[in-house]
């Protein structure tokens, strides 16, 4: 019994480290080669939805730990609804998404002490790629920031090249 319960720990892992790109050469999502403007639009996505990277298609890999309606999981996953995180400056979420965000940060008034895996700072993720995906997530599940664009994400992506761990929340504050 004890091995069976280990056995299906194990398989939830792996299938959460799949969902969240990890271990895994291959975007867990796939990117449609049409312009985002010739698919779909998600329920609560942007109103203007310019050719490039879907980032609703791309927020996919995402979801396994923010939810699909971005409100996170209590006690273990940030919401990105809401989130001074996610709407304030577009340098903080650029920075996450590049190099990942590791110990306790307070979201909402709750605090969470996990990890996000870095996405685009390993060449996994295109500029466009993150603006896409960033543009979707603050303008989504009840926020209403700026897009973020390409030159943006390559502007943040140079000056921070030399960065080899994930931010911490402290650390992004004072970045600010």
């Amino acid at each position: 019994m004890l091995a069976s319960r280990h056995l299906a720990a194990i398989s939830g892992l792996a299938l959460l480290l799949a969902a969240c790109g990890g271990g895994s050469d291959q975007p867990a999502t796939d990117t449609p080669d049409t312009p985002a403007a010739e698919t779909p639009a998600a329920t609560d996505a942007p109103t203007t939805v310019a050719a490039g990277p879907d980032g609703a298609a791309l927020y996919g890999r995402c979801a396994a730990c923010h939810q699909a309606n971005g409100m996170g999981l209590p006690g273990a996953f940030p919401p990105l609804g809401n989130s001074e995180w996610v709407t304030g400056d577009p340098g903080i979420p650029i920075r996450v998404v590049l190099h990942g965000l590791q110990g306790e940060i307070s979201v909402g008034g709750q605090t969470y002490n996990s990890m996000m895996l870095p996405y685009g700072g390993t060449g996994e993720m295109s500029d466009a790629e993150v603006a896409a995906v960033l543009t979707y997530v603050r303008s989504s599940f009840g926020n209403s920031a700026s897009a973020v664009t390409a030159d943006e994400v390559a502007a943040v992506r140079a000056a921070t090249a030399g960065r080899t761990t994930p931010w911490t929340a402290q650390e992004l504050k004072s970045s600010e």
